[in-house]
């Protein structure tokens, strides 16, 4: 269900990823793993930002029996914001994972209000996982 092009050392946490992944889709995903040279790339490429970033989605609606989407995520953000949070990286893995997922499902933080970070919530208690970035932030 998950096509993983994995580019950095991390050991992924493919069963963890699927069960995520499963609980919100049946459709296949796409995820990328790469680093902060190579995200700030396709940042720009895609969406005229020249940054690095944690996570970006693309998603593929034009072809309904086709995958969901696609995932990019920053290995060295996974590294940095599992440690500024105290968690594991497989933690903030999971929890970029399902950030980007409900980007593809439709969701965007920027001009909802507060459907995404409910549902982001929701899942992430459901999987017992440390609460997210956005989660924190929007708490506060």
């Amino acid at each position: 269900m998950i096509d993983i092009d994995n580019q950095s050392d991390m050991l992924v946490p493919e069963n963890e990823l699927e069960k995520i992944a499963s609980s919100l889709t049946t459709k296949e995903v796409e995820l990328l793993i790469t680093n902060n040279s190579e995200i700030q790339k396709i940042n720009l490429e895609y969406r005229q930002i020249d940054n690095a970033t944690d996570v970006l989605s693309f998603p593929f609606e034009d072809i309904p029996m086709g995958p969901l989407g696609s995932i990019v995520i920053s290995y060295d953000y996974v590294k940095n914001l599992a440690l500024e949070l105290g968690h594991s990286e497989k933690d903030e893995l999971c929890l970029l994972f399902i950030h980007g997922i409900l980007h593809l499902l439709g969701y965007d933080h920027e001009v909802d209000s507060g459907e995404m970070r409910d549902k982001e919530k929701e899942v992430i208690q459901s999987f017992n996982l440390p609460k997210s970035l956005i989660v924190r932030t929007q708490e506060k």
